[in-house]
C-alpha cells in the first residue's frame, strides 16, 4: 500500500519544522556553516525526506524501515540542538521550542508506524 505523504499530518509538520529550523540556524556563527548549522539542517531536512521517500513504498514493512530513520534523525536532531544550546547559538527559549517541536515530530512518528496495521487509525489519526 502506498501512501500520499503529502497528505500525512506528520510529514507537513516536519515540512514546517524544516523551514523553522533554517529560520533558526542562521543566525549561527559563520564558521558553523559547514558543522554544526549544516547537520542540524541535514537532520531537519532528514525527517521529511525519509517520510516522504518511504510512502513510495509498497511494503508497509520497508514503510516503517523509513519512519524509523527519520525518527533517528529527529533523535539526532535534538542532539545537535543541544549542542548549540551549549555553545550558546540557542536561547533556552529558543531551544526549549525546537525542542518541544522535535519530540513531538518524534512521538508522530512512533504513533504513524505503529498504527500501519491498521489503516482505519491512519486515515483517521494521521491523514489529512
Amino acid at each position: 500500500m502506498r501512501h500520499n505523504f503529502r497528505n500525512l499530518k506528520v510529514y507537513k509538520r516536519a515540512i514546517e519544522y524544516s523551514t523553522e529550523i533554517y529560520k533558526t540556524t542562521g543566525s549561527f556563527p559563520k564558521e558553523e556553516v559547514h558543522g554544526l548549522t549544516s547537520q542540524i539542517r541535514r537532520a531537519a531536512i532528514s525527517i521529511a525526506l525519509n517520510i516522504a521517500e518511504g510512502s513510495g513504498n509498497s511494503s508497509e514493512r520497508e514503510f516503517k524501515r523509513f519512519l524509523e530513520i527519520s525518527l533517528r534523525s529527529a533523535y539526532e536532531l535534538m542532539a545537535c540542538l543541544e549542542i548549540a544550546l551549549k555553545l550558546k547559538y540557542l536561547s533556552e527559549t529558543e531551544f526549549e521550542k525546537l525542542a518541544i517541536e522535535a519530540d513531538e515530530i518524534a512521538a508522530m512518528i512512533t504513533g504513524f508506524s505503529k498504527s500501519l496495521e491498521s489503516s482505519n487509525i491512519i486515515k483517521e489519526r494521521y491523514i489529512k
